[in-house]
């Protein structure tokens, strides 16, 4: 095992290329283009994002503002009468510009940058969530990861678990059914293809609350069906995080 000074000195040589790196390629604002920071986001484009603050707790649609520019804090009155399988749901923005561009980019283009600061944007906008015992990225289909190359709920879980110390559990819940993408189906045709797409694994040690995490929440229909898969498991809580909710 590493002796303490050892991680000290990997820190600071860390620290010095970071620093070295920084003014041999400055920072580029992912949204003007103009000299950037540490976020890759200069801060009049990160105060410009459409910050998502008055929504449903239950499914994250929008609802008017309060009194005095507070957040709201209830749910809509669909989720009151027909209650969905998700206790909360967290998105950080609104799906509009200039996320419209960088979530297609790093869904379908590998353009790992943008994943890297939507992972910071989802960070800052959890950072005051309920923590969960686990998060739990929403997985693909092991056709469709082979395809794509990667697995973009999982390249933003990783950062956003080690940001705010919390267990990643990438593997509690697999997706066992190979289904057409949602993008091309109305809303009841997404709920249908997706029935029986998840299952948690086999002998997986429970936690009681669990966040799932995803790029886009639209109808909700793919969260709704993971939702379910892990409460049928057992699991008490599902709570949601995503980087953007389509109105």
């Amino acid at each position: 095992m590493p002796s303490p000074v050892n991680q000290s000195a990997g820190q600071r040589v860390d620290g010095t290329w970071r620093r070295l790196g920084s003014l041999l390629w400055p920072a580029r604002c992912l949204a003007c283009g103009e000299a950037g920071d540490d976020h890759d986001l200069c801060a009049p484009c990160r105060a410009a994002l459409p910050w998502h603050r008055n929504a449903c707790l239950r499914c994250a649609l929008p609802l008017p503002a309060m009194a005095g520019g507070a957040a709201a804090t209830a749910a809509c009155g669909r989720c009151l009468r027909h209650p969905p399988p998700l206790d909360r749901v967290q998105a950080a923005c609104l799906y509009a510009a200039p996320l419209d561009r960088w979530l297609p980019r790093f869904k379908f283009h590998q353009d790992l940058a943008a994943g890297h600061l939507l992972a910071q944007l989802l960070a800052q906008a959890c950072a005051d969530a309920p923590r969960p015992q686990a998060v739990v990225p929403v997985p693909l289909h092991r056709a469709r990861l082979r395809r794509r190359g990667y697995d973009q709920a999982l390249e933003l879980a990783r950062p956003l678990a080690r940001a705010l110390a919390l267990p990643l559990q990438p593997r509690l819940l697999q997706r066992v059914r190979a289904t057409a993408p949602q993008s091309e189906l109305s809303a009841a045709a997404r709920r249908r293809n997706l029935r029986d797409a998840f299952v948690v694994a086999a002998n997986a040690a429970l936690p009681a609350h669990v966040v799932l995490v995803d790029d886009v929440m639209t109808t909700g229909a793919t969260l709704h069906a993971a939702a379910r898969a892990l409460r049928r498991a057992g699991v008490a809580r599902v709570d949601a995080w995503v980087c953007a909710r389509v109105p």
